[in-house]
């Protein structure tokens, strides 16, 4: 096989309120951990066991930066679809580190907001995601649907279609 695939798509809560960081050119670069968990019972025991595994998701696609700055706060749940990528740095005694990251950046990167919060501010029409044409049930980006585009004020693309066209 002459292609490679590298995608990682996760499910999970956030873990602290993300970070957000600019450039010296002033684009936002958005970070934050995103926890996922399994649950089993031990058949031995018979108790409940669970196991979280913790993501660094790091955000460079600007619309969903924006996204992230205004409405996720912690223990919001997202579905998040990006790259893996290690990148090497060295800590305070020089030693060399690796991190392993979840990266969302270009056009595959997605993030959508999983859960339906009261009083959240969420509007369509308003300063929510409806000014990104998104349903008001749910906040969704990628870097095709957060690149500002206007969508009708009821955040539907079928309800604003005159059922008279002859095509």
């Amino acid at each position: 096989m002459s292609g490679s695939v590298n995608k990682v798509i996760l499910i999970g809560n956030v873990g602290a309120d993300p970070e957000i960081r600019r450039t010296q050119d002033g684009r936002p670069i958005a970070s934050l951990r995103i926890a996922t968990s399994e649950t089993w019972r031990d058949r031995t025991s018979g108790e409940r066991r669970e196991k979280t595994e913790w993501h660094s998701v790091v955000v460079f696609v600007e619309g969903l930066c924006k996204l992230v700055e205004q409405y996720v706060k912690k223990g919001s749940k997202l579905y998040v679809e990006g790259q893996l990528q290690t990148r090497k740095w060295q800590d305070s005694q020089g030693t060399d580190r690796y991190s392993t990251e979840i990266v969302l950046q270009g056009f595959g990167a997605k993030l959508e907001m999983l859960d339906k919060r009261q009083g959240s501010g969420y509007q369509a029409g308003g300063t929510g995601p409806g000014d990104y044409g998104l349903d008001e049930d749910r906040a969704t980006g990628s870097s095709s649907t957060s690149s500002g585009s206007q969508g009708t004020s009821s955040g539907s693309f079928s309800r604003g279609l005159d059922d008279d066209i002859p095509f």
